[in-house]
């Protein structure tokens, strides 16, 4: 496989998975999640969180996707991601295994709160708005992991 090809591949699994809610989905599951964390207060703000938590196909997921391919391709074997990218079920789970435990990094918690909280004033005025969508993504990302790792 080409470095091309393995870059092709690892975006598509992370990303259908990523993508794996329609937009209504999304957003019930924004407001269930902030009625068991007690973030919102009420029906408008549940809604308004729905709306300013980026929809799957916005370039913050492109961006910590393309950051995870680049740490990947910099420090894992040839050989080792091109059997990841075998495209089996479970190798497919490995990959989001790993793409979990990247963004739970130092560095990517870091990240991924300044985008969000940059993303959150900019839709909001409120860094609050961004600090809801931070929790929400952790708990799907968490979400995914369980999933990822129960079929291995």
């Amino acid at each position: 496989m080409t470095e091309e090809q393995i870059r092709k591949h690892i975006y598509t699994v992370v990303m259908n998975k990523v993508q794996e809610q329609d937009e209504s989905r999304r957003k019930e599951a924004l407001q269930e999640f902030m009625t068991v964390t007690a973030t919102a207060t009420g029906d408008v703000t549940a809604e308004k969180v729905a709306e300013m938590v980026p929809p799957l196909m916005e370039n913050l997921y492109d961006k910590w996707i393309g950051m995870f391919i680049d740490r990947l391709l910099e420090t894992a074997p040839r050989d080792a991601l091109q059997l990841l990218c075998d495209g089996t079920q479970d190798n497919d789970a490995a990959l989001l295994l790993a793409y979990i435990m990247f963004l739970e990094s130092e560095r990517m918690e870091e990240q991924t709160d300044k985008d969000l909280r940059e993303y959150g004033r900019e839709m909001s005025g409120t860094d609050e708005m961004g600090d809801i969508a931070a929790d929400y993504i952790r708990s799907r990302m968490a979400a995914m992991a369980d999933k990822a790792q129960n079929k291995q």
